[in-house]
């Protein structure tokens, strides 16, 4: 089956063509900054990047001749669990109010179903950013009016984790995973037969520090900042989420940057690149209870994929650390489009069950 996979980003959009689970194609559209500038609410730019998908489309007559299905990356929605679900005006809906939040991700939907009507398919969304199975007991924090949500990689952790499946001849759905996604920021999830029961999340400050984000501090060290007038609210928002970890230590993002500096003998990016994986591993060692049983721990895999698990160095240092848990499985190439293509197969072969966001959300 031929699956055209959209993925929209803040300045780009990427398109894929996959037959079965083999990339056909990959075209990446960089969008002019003054042409999405002209068009600031992100509902309204469906037009313009619809007309240069179908430019890009275009340049390949022969590879899209024939479309089973269009697939889009989800957007800002209501919690959900995860899954493969029908694109349906109440989905349209949602994304266009951006009750949720407005993000370039709202309009991977309606672009899919615009292009599913053109080639006479079915159009889907996989795995959304919202996706939530988080249990009631991991949702509890110390305050009763502050829960902890459940905002994770969604689409990266569950494509990496059936891949390493896929590797050790297991099902997904019938096996526990822990799964680290490490990018400029850092999730991990705790899968255990084909729901993610537990994440630590990223952008409400938990985890790791990571390239761009402080990750856990200690929360009475941070309020003289705020009582001294050195940072507002908004201020310490931006520190926290984007000009912390790497960037604050090393003045870089770049994973590929610090490891140079470490050749050339730099140990203050020694330290810290040590003081990264260390930190992961030891929020993905976390979640053992979560599998622990009365036969011990119940774990097939200890998964890890994003960018940053294409530096040997970092794999090592994670296989080492990780390892008396169950086998670490370095998952990389398994980018988003194959994710997303991924999901509209399985629901197509009715290999996992093809979801309804309006039966999910009443």
């Amino acid at each position: 089956m031929r699956i055209l996979a959209i993925n929209p980003g803040s300045t780009t959009t990427k398109l894929a063509l996959f037959e079965d689970e083999t990339a056909l194609l990959s075209v990446e559209i960089a969008h002019p900054k003054d042409a999405l500038l002209a068009v600031p609410r992100v509902a309204e730019q469906q037009e313009l990047r619809a007309q240069a998908v179908r430019e890009a489309l275009a340049l390949y007559p022969a590879a899209c001749g024939r479309v089973d299905a269009v697939v889009g990356r989800g957007g800002l929605l209501a919690p959900i669990p995860g899954g493969t679900y029908a694109i349906t005006e109440p989905m349209l809906e949602v994304l266009a109010s951006a009750r949720h939040g407005e993000h370039a991700c709202n309009l991977g939907a309606p672009l899919a179903l615009e292009f599913a009507a053109e080639y006479g398919c079915p159009a889907f969304i996989v795995d959304p950013p919202v996706t939530d199975e988080m249990e009631p007991v991991a949702r509890l924090t110390g305050l009763p009016g502050i829960t902890r949500r459940s905002v994770f990689h969604a689409l990266s952790q569950r494509g990496a984790a059936r891949e390493a499946a896929r590797r050790h001849g297991l099902t997904y759905g019938e096996n526990n995973f822990i799964v680290a996604h490490l990018g400029g920021g850092i999730s991990i999830g705790a899968h255990r037969r084909g729901k993610v029961v537990d994440v630590i999340n990223a952008l409400d400050g938990e985890g790791p520090f990571s390239p761009e984000r402080a990750g856990h501090v200690p929360i009475l060290r941070v309020l003289p900042m705020l009582e001294r007038g050195e940072l507002d609210p908004e201020g310490l928002r931006t520190l926290l989420l984007t000009r912390g970890g790497l960037f604050a230590h090393l003045g870089t993002n770049d994973l590929r940057e610090v490891e140079a500096r470490i050749a050339a003998g730099d140990e203050a990016a020694r330290l810290v690149f040590d003081a990264l994986a260390y930190n992961i591993a030891k929020d993905a060692a976390s979640f053992a209870p979560v599998f622990a049983g009365p036969d011990g721990l119940d774990l097939a895999a200890v998964v890890v994929t994003g960018g940053m698990a294409r530096s040997p160095r970092m794999a090592d240092a994670l296989v080492s650390a990780l390892s008396f848990l169950a086998p670490v499985e370095i998952v990389t190439g398994l980018e988003e489009m194959h994710a997303l293509a991924q999901g509209a197969l399985l629901a197509l072969r009715g290999e996992v069950p093809m979801r309804s966001y309006a039966e999910e959300t009443e």
